[in-house]
């Protein structure tokens, strides 16, 4: 699927977008996984718009207190 650099990156900019969300809020870290392996699946590897597309799934995440 994805060669070790990519996924390398792809953790990279999870673990960044994320870096304030405890590791016990998997269902918010999944979603923002979800978003940014999505954006790279159709093509979109570039470190810069996968933190972009990650922010924005951060920011719309779904939270049991909504």
């Amino acid at each position: 699927m994805f060669d070790p650099a990519t996924i390398a990156l792809l953790r990279a900019v999870l673990d960044e977008v994320c870096e304030e969300v405890s590791r016990f809020e998997s269902g918010t870290r999944a979603h923002v996984a979800s978003r940014i392996l999505g954006a790279a699946m159709n093509g979109d590897t570039s470190p810069d718009r996968l933190k972009v597309i990650g922010r924005e799934a951060l920011h719309k995440a779904p939270t049991m207190w909504r």
